[in-house]
C-alpha cells in the first residue's frame, strides 16, 4: 500500500466544495509571515524563515505566555532587525492568541506550538486561507493524524502550501540519495534501522502559583497529551526517513519501553526509552530505537538494506551502486523555508500535510504498542480519540495520568 493509497480523507471535498481557493497573488510582493508558539523552535523557525529568503518580513506574533512572546520578539529583532516589522498591536497572548495572528493580515504562518495544538492551529489556518509551516510531529493522537490528512487533502484543494518541520526531506544530501534509492540503487528495500538516543532535555520546575495548566505547557516534553512522548515528538525525524526511503506504510507495531532514569514528577508520566518493530508488506521490518537517558550513548541515523546494496540515507550508498554525496549541503532548517516561499511564488505549491501525519501515525503506532504491551494496527492507531482535555482554561484541574503500564494499560483506554 503506498501513501497515495492510504485513507481517503472523504471529508475534505465535501468541505473544499464550500471553500474559495486563496493562493498568492504577485511573486514581487513582500510574504507576511505570523508567528503562532514563540518558544525556542517558533523563534528559531522564524529567524529561519527570514533568512531563507528576499521579500518575508514578519509582522505578527502570538502566544499562550507573554513572557515567552516578549523574549522571542528581543531575539528577533537582533538577529533579524530588518526583517521584523510586529507592531504592538499585532502581538498576541493567549489561549486565542493563534486567531488573533491569522487575523492580522497575513499570507503565511508559521505553526511552532506544542503538537497538541497543531490540528487545531492548521484547520483555523487552512480555513482562513494562510500559507502554513508547521513543526513535526503534526498530533499526539490518531483523532489528530485524520484531521491533519483531512486538512492537508483541503489545502490543496483551495491552493495552500504547507511545508513540515521534517528538514532532513530538504537537506541536499538526503535528497539525492532519495532520489537514487527510489531509482533503485540499492534495490529492493528489505529491512531498516533508525535511532535517536541521547541524554535527557530540558525541564521546568513547578512553582507556587503555577496552574495545572501553566505547568503542564510550560513543562510540555513530559505529558503525553501535549508532546505525544518522544517516540513522536523526536523520534518521528528517523522513522521519516525510513518511510521516505521505502515509500511504504507500516501495517502493524510491536514495541518494549519505559521510564528508568526519569522517574521524578518533574517528568510528568512518559517514558525515557523505546525499543519498536514497524512491520511491512512483504516482511520488511523497520527497526526503531530511541532514548533520554543521561550517560548513555548517542546516537542519530537511519540505516537502509536493500537487496543490492545499503544506505545511511543522508549521503552515502554502499554496495553495486556505491555512492557518496560531496556536493553543496545548505542549512536543511532555512532550505525548508525557502523551498516553500519558492513554491507559493510560483504557484507550485508544496503540501508536506500527509507525508508528516502518515510518519507521526507510524511512531504513534510504537508508542500505543509500548504503552499497552499489545501488537498495534495502523487502523488501531489511526482510530484512537483526541487526549486533549476539553474546553482548556487555566482555571482547570489536569490530573497527571499515570505511567502507562503494559498489560495494565489497554488499548480501549484510547478509543
Amino acid at each position: 500500500m503506498t501513501r497515495r493509497d492510504f485513507l481517503a480523507a472523504s471529508s475534505a471535498a465535501g468541505l473544499s466544495a464550500a471553500m474559495p481557493s486563496f493562493a498568492f497573488a504577485r511573486p514581487q510582493e513582500t510574504i507576511r509571515i505570523g508567528l503562532i508558539g514563540c518558544g525556542g523552535r517558533g523563534t528559531g523557525a522564524a529567524n529561519d524563515a527570514l533568512t531563507a529568503s528576499e521579500g518575508v518580513e514578519l509582522v505578527a506574533m502570538g502566544d499562550v505566555f507573554q513572557d515567552r512572546l516578549e523574549s522571542s520578539y528581543k531575539n528577533l529583532q537582533e538577529w533579524k532587525p530588518k526583517g521584523v516589522n510586529v507592531k504592538p498591536e499585532k502581538m498576541f497572548v493567549g489561549l486565542d492568541a493563534y486567531k488573533k495572528v491569522l487575523d492580522a493580515g497575513v499570507d503565511l504562518v508559521i505553526l511552532t506550538t506544542p503538537p497538541c495544538f497543531r490540528p487545531i492551529h492548521l484547520e483555523a489556518a487552512v480555513k482562513a486561507g494562510k500559507h502554513v509551516f508547521m513543526e513535526k510531529p503534526v498530533a499526539v493522537d490518531g483523532e489528530g493524524v485524520r484531521k491533519v490528512m483531512e486538512l492537508a487533502d483541503l489545502a490543496k484543494d483551495k491552493g495552500l502550501a504547507i511545508v513540515a518541520g521534517t528538514q532532513r526531506r530538504h537537506e541536499f544530501k538526503y535528497r539525492e540519495v532519495m532520489k537514487r534509492i527510489h531509482d533503485g540503487a540499492i534495490g529492493d528495500v528489505t529491512s531498516m534501522r533508525a535511532y535517536w538516543n541521547q541524554g535527557g532535555l530540558w525541564a521546568v520546575t513547578r512553582k507556587d502559583g503555577m496552574s495545572d495548566l501553566e505547568w503542564q505547557l510550560r513543562n510540555w516534553l513530559y505529558f503525553t497529551w501535549i508532546s505525544g512522548d518522544h517516540i513522536i515528538e523526536q523520534h518521528i525525524h528517523n522513522i521519516d526517513v525510513c518511510l521516505w526511503a521505502c515509500q511504504k506504510l507500516p501495517i502493524k507495531a510491536v514495541s518494549h519501553g519505559g521510564r528508568q532514569t526519569r522517574t521524578d514528577p518533574l517528568y510528568g508520566h512518559i517514558y525515557d526509552h523505546f525499543a519498536t518493530e514497524l512491520h511491512f508488506e512483504n516482511n520488511v521490518v523497520m527497526h526503531t530505537y530511541c532514548r533520554q537517558q543521561d550517560g548513555t550513548v548517542a546516537n542519530v541515523s537511519e540505516f537502509i538494506q536493500g537487496t543490492k546494496g545499503q544506505s545511511n540515507g543522508g549521503g552515502r550508498i554502499w554496495g553495486e551502486n556505491s555512492f557518496r554525496y560531496e556536493g553543496e549541503n545548505t542549512n536543511p532548517y532555512v532550505q525548508e523555508h525557502k523551498h516553500l516561499v519558492e513554491s507559493i511564488r510560483s504557484g507550485n505549491l508544496l503540501n508536506e500535510g500527509r507525508q508528516v501525519a502518515e510518519s507521526t501515525l507510524a511512531a504513534l503506532m510504537g508508542r500505543l504498542a509500548a504503552y499497552t504491551g499489545q501488537e498495534i494496527t495502523r487502523d488501531q492507531a489511526l482510530a484512537t480519540k483526541s487526549l486533549m482535555p476539553k474546553d482548556l482554561s487555566f482555571d482547570m484541574s489536569i490530573p497527571v495520568p499515570p505511567v502507562s503500564m503494559p498489560g495494565l494499560t489497554k488499548l480501549e483506554m484510547f478509543l
